[in-house]
């Protein structure tokens, strides 16, 4: 279930929206109200910043070096 961001065309507006299917058709404007939204081309965002990511690596639970199977 996909968070968007849009923004109206009317009045310059920017949100989020979680939208499911087909309802990306019924979006409107969380001010005015308009239909005239446009859906913006969001960045990629993790809560984790690099170094974290980096670090955590090898705090694995999964263990290396053998398969297990005999």
């Amino acid at each position: 279930m996909p968070i968007f961001e849009y923004r109206c065309k009317d009045c310059g507006h920017r949100f989020e929206k979680l939208v499911f299917g087909s309802q990306s058709l019924e979006v409107r404007c969380e001010k005015c109200g308009s239909q005239h939204v446009e859906k913006m081309i969001s960045a990629f965002a993790t809560s984790a910043s690099q170094s974290d990511s980096v670090a955590g690596m090898g705090n694995s639970s999964c263990s290396s070096g053998g398969s297990g199977f005999s």
